[in-house]
């Protein structure tokens, strides 16, 4: 069973703000000067912070609106609109505006999985100068926000693993664009082999899942193996019988090689004392497993899943494409994390 810190399946604009509050509410408990870190980096600039109280408040009403969050203290104030589809109103930032008293720093911050469009960026820009010009507007992705706090926290920091669900949350909630891009890298132990002959993964089908074009199998201290990830299902033993599994295609075309690998895991799984047929499980399945070595160099593994951003990882950002999956498996020899 996964722990999770921060909250799935509700109303997804809501949460996703409410997440990203615990967040920097949880940050600010586990290092106050570390969260202000984070500030000056989200502001661009530094600051003396004062020796008062931090307050975070989610819909605090004001004169014209209800942002959807705040963060203040007397010397500045952030105020948060988050939307998941660049649909951020004129009209409603501008009442927002309302929410700035007498405030030093005045943020507006808006917080949204895509880069602001120009034009939408103009016109926030243009109204800001017209109806206070003393407001700075900031605009996030939840991607730059991670990156933020992962460049001050340490990887072997007890806050990582806070970081971590909140960026697989993220993931999850499709919250961090360019899936394409992203590799989805699972524990495995005694099932490695498994995996690897088979040519598949799986985990029951009540964990988290956001759809990524390539999966890793992590064993001691590196991923080890990658695939790209060509069919995904969700898989039942009906009436706990293996010879009767009913699939439910998620993602992809189930083949009956699949079908068929999918009844050797169920199969296998019992000789390490796994019964697969307990509950519902979702497959991966994978074109091919090709042999890497993307080594782990900071202490203890990672909880439960991870996932990378290829792109990033081997600088490809100036690229739309990446090479071939094998090609990825050798570049990826030459790194860490």
């Amino acid at each position: 069973m996964e722990i999770h810190y921060f909250q799935r399946y509700h109303s997804q604009e809501n949460v996703s703000t409410a997440n990203t509050m615990l967040l920097f509410s949880r940050l600010y408990s586990h290092s106050s000067s570390k969260f202000y870190n984070l500030i000056e980096n989200i502001l661009e600039e530094e600051y003396e912070p004062l020796n008062f109280e931090l307050s975070m408040k989610l819909q605090e009403k004001s004169k014209d609106s209800v942002p959807d969050a705040v963060i203040f203290q007397p010397n500045f104030k952030i105020v948060i609109e988050t939307k998941l589809y660049n649909n951020f109103g004129t009209k409603q930032l501008e009442h927002h505006l309302s929410s700035f008293q007498n405030n030093g720093e005045k943020i507006l911050l808006t917080l949204d999985p895509q880069e602001l469009k120009e034009k939408k960026k103009e016109e926030i820009k243009n109204m800001i100068k017209t109806k206070n010009p003393n407001v700075k507007h900031i605009h996030l992705t939840f991607e730059k926000l991670i990156g933020f706090i992962k460049n001050i926290i340490d990887s072997n920091d007890d806050f990582s693993n806070i970081v971590e669900d909140y960026e697989n949350y993220c993931y999850e909630g499709g919250l961090i664009s360019d899936m394409d891009k992203k590799l989805d890298v699972r524990l495995c132990g005694t099932t490695y082999e498994t995996n690897k002959a088979l040519n598949l993964y799986y985990c029951p089908a009540s964990w988290g899942y956001q759809k990524c074009k390539y999966l890793g199998l992590y064993k001691q201290k590196a991923v080890r193996n990658i695939g790209e990830i060509i069919a995904t299902a969700e898989v039942t033993a009906k009436n706990n019988d293996i010879d009767k599994l009913e699939f439910s295609a998620i993602d992809g075309t189930l083949s009956k090689d699949m079908k068929e690998n999918a009844k050797k895991a169920f199969q296998e799984a019992s000789q390490y004392d796994y019964d697969l047929t307990r509950c519902p499980h979702r497959f991966f399945f994978v074109d091919q497993f090709y042999e890497t070595s993307y080594r782990k160099t900071t202490p203890r593994a990672p909880q439960g899943k991870r996932i990378f951003n290829l792109q990033k990882i081997l600088e490809f950002e100036n690229k739309t494409k990446l090479p071939s999956t094998a090609e990825i498996a050798e570049l990826l020899k030459t790194k860490e994390w």
